[in-house]
């Protein structure tokens, strides 16, 4: 008797026991929905994609729970702790889930989550290797010597070797990151964070536009040993210097040839950016010009501080073939300060100790650095050139 009027407190004791297992599961779930949503939609933010296509694209991906309610999503959000953040989103999910037992009566139980993340700066970086392939694009070998007041990143999806230190290279920069990964090595000198699977790097010269058609064609100039000469802004065939070459403030284009100095080269300018183009790049881009700059010439070179171009001191065409490997290399009494971007292409970098690289960026599809380079990573006030912030993305609510 006892027993047959206990077993229905048993039954539903144990009904409700797996209706709180099936809640707290589900609760569970649609938490890791929300979270997954909202890192998504930072994660699109950050590299300027649409980012209610992306959160709803993951939210179908991981669909742990049938959502039956639209979902939140607020790039800013209206409310909760990042509200009026625009670098932060914020995702809700909800659903109303029928339970086995509770479900004789009552309709369902309302569930929802909801979570924010955010793009936050993660340190100042000055070389950045735009290849997003599976292939190394920063390499030191040998006995090169790297000391960076600031930090290297490769959008290489590569796991072992999107940025390689081998030889008895020492590299000494914080922070060391990649897309793919990035093993430890004891080429890095300490203190050095390494950031593997990181946030792709956007192009930060990106909105720089294509050089135009209409440039002229332009003469060659040849400077011979000893000599001297002096130029203005303008178009020119190719540039080969072997004596010394002043430059006026503005704008050179390179149609074409070859930007080039041999160890007797002395380049002059202040003010100055240098174009790698060609009149005829949208239909024949292999004929965009390069960059040969010859070790131990003499180089001094600083970019302009205001305009479209401020802070670039050379620039190759993004529609050049990635066919080529662009050298510029400096003496002791070589000083460079601007930014070096070559998007398509591979740029060899070589230092040397007294090189004056204090306010130096590197952007380029690979890179590659042999000699002794530092860059202090202190720029001019009002130069127009300045290091290139990172980003990493947060769960913050």
């Amino acid at each position: 008797m006892i027993i047959a009027l206990s077993l229905p407190v048993f039954l539903g004791g144990a009904a409700l026991a797996i209706d709180t297992i099936q809640w707290s599961l589900a609760t569970r779930q649609m938490q890791r929905q929300a979270d997954s949503g909202a890192i998504a939609g930072a994660f699109a933010l950050a590299q300027g994609r649409n980012v209610t296509s992306n959160v709803n694209s993951d939210l179908a991906r991981n669909n742990f729970v049938t959502l039956t309610v639209t979902p939140v999503i607020e790039n800013a959000p209206t409310v909760g702790p990042k509200a009026g953040n625009a670098k932060a989103v914020r995702v809700v999910v909800a659903t109303t889930m029928k339970l086995p037992f509770s479900g004789m009566f009552i309709r369902g139980m309302p569930l929802s989550a909801e979570a924010t993340a955010q793009v936050v700066g993660q340190g100042e970086y000055c070389v950045i290797a735009l290849d997003n392939g599976n292939t190394t694009a920063i390499k030191m070998s040998g006995s090169t010597s790297l000391d960076l007041n600031c930090g290297l990143m490769s959008n290489s999806v590569s796991a072992t070797a999107a940025i390689t230190a081998g030889g008895s290279s020492t590299i000494k920069a914080s922070p060391i990151a990649a897309v793919g990964g990035v093993p430890a090595s004891s080429n890095y000198l300490p203190p050095v964070s390494l950031f593997p699977y990181a946030v792709p790097a956007q192009d930060p010269f990106a909105a720089l536009p294509d050089p135009l058609s209409t440039i002229g064609n332009g003469s060659a100039l040849n400077v011979a040993p000893n000599g001297t000469k002096s130029i203005g802004p303008g178009t020119y065939k190719s540039v080969d210097i072997k004596g010394t070459l002043n430059m006026s403030p503005g704008v050179y284009y390179i149609n074409g040839g070859s930007f080039s100095a041999n160890s007797q080269a002395t380049i002059i300018g202040t003010g100055v950016v240098i174009i790698l183009t060609s009149s005829t790049a949208a239909t024949n881009p292999s004929s965009i010009a390069t960059a040969d700059i010859n070790g131990s010439a003499n180089i001094q070179l600083t970019a302009p501080t205001s305009g479209t171009y401020a802070g670039v001191l050379m620039y190759q065409d993004r529609r050049a073939l990635d066919s080529g490997t662009n050298k510029v290399n400096g003496n002791s009494t070589s000083i460079l300060q601007g930014a070096l971007y070559f998007p398509k292409q591979e740029l060899e970098f070589t230092g040397t100790t007294g090189m004056q690289t204090n306010c130096l960026q590197m952007v380029a599809k690979r890179m590659t650095f042999i000699g002794n380079s530092s860059v202090s990573n202190v720029c001019p006030p009002n130069s127009g050139a300045a290091s290139i912030p990172g980003t990493v993305i947060r769960l913050v609510a």
